[in-house]
């Protein structure tokens, strides 16, 4: 689901409709708009609350962004420029039917949501759903995503990594430090302390993942898979399969607009 979903929210970041709202609204260049759009929905925060929730980026390259941010656009500005480019972009991809069955099932998905402890998650269930059928399976899209990127945050503290540890590990399983590094803007005198930590742990072995790693990778994807269980077990089997079906047509046309590799790791289009 999360492969399903990413793509429709992840285009709010890198399609060029989606930044063109964003520079509209005042926001020029992509960490502006990445920044402002993804921490909106917890009001004008400055760079402390970014750090923690987000996770993965280096403290220097929030502080870059925030609060500076809020002196160029709202919160309210934001929210409204990041939905308007999701619509924008969305448009000229969704199926001419089933919009409005997704959009539905997305919103049983949420609807018991438990958001404790999951701070993204909560702030963005605190917005008003669109009306639009393709608004609303942006934002269903975009609270299921934060709800498991929550969770999956909480897994990596479980198992003892700070945010250039946990690049630096999934450099060496499944990414690149050419492509995770710069992203998310660690030095690298940083990103080389974060590997030494790890090699200390048994976690690398000259720069390679060992065993113990991707053992390391097993166990925190079930610990997130688990984390994010609930929206799935109110939408049922029936449900779930049925939202997979109508939405994986708008999912890989999404996903064909993402640059790749990229720092989300998402998979390359089919074919």
């Amino acid at each position: 689901m999360w492969t399903l979903l990413e793509p429709v929210h992840a285009v709010t970041y890198f399609a060029p409709a989606a930044r063109a709202a964003f520079e509209a609204a005042g926001l020029r260049g992509f960490w502006r708009g990445y920044f402002a759009g993804r921490a909106a929905p917890l009001g004008a925060v400055g760079a402390g609350p970014v750090e923690a929730t987000f996770f993965g980026f280096a403290p220097a390259m929030v502080r870059r962004a925030l609060p500076d941010v809020w002196g160029r656009a709202t919160p309210a500005a934001a929210l409204a420029a990041r939905l308007d480019g999701a619509r924008a972009t969305l448009s000229g991809l969704a199926p001419d039917t089933g919009l409005a069955e997704a959009a539905e099932l997305l919103r049983r998905a949420a609807s018991e949501l438990t958001s404790a402890g999951r701070p993204l998650a909560a702030a963005n269930a605190d917005l008003p759903w669109p009306a639009d059928p393709l608004g609303a399976v942006w934002h269903g899209a975009t609270l299921l995503r934060e709800h498991r990127g929550d969770g999956h945050v909480a897994a990596l503290l479980v198992a003892g990594l700070d945010g250039a540890e946990s690049l630096a590990w999934r450099a060496s399983v499944d990414s690149s430090r050419e492509v995770l590094q710069p992203a998310r803007g660690w030095t690298d005198e940083q990103w080389d302390a974060a590997a030494a930590r790890l090699t200390a742990r048994g976690w690398l072995a000259s720069g390679a993942a060992t065993e113990t790693a991707y053992a390391a990778r097993d166990t925190v994807e079930r610990q997130t898979d688990a984390l994010a269980a609930g929206p799935w077990q109110t939408l049922g089997a029936a449900g779930s399969n049925r939202l997979e079906q109508l939405l994986t047509p708008l999912s890989e046309a999404a996903l064909r607009l993402l640059p790749h590799p990229n720092p989300i790791v998402l998979p390359r289009p089919a074919g």
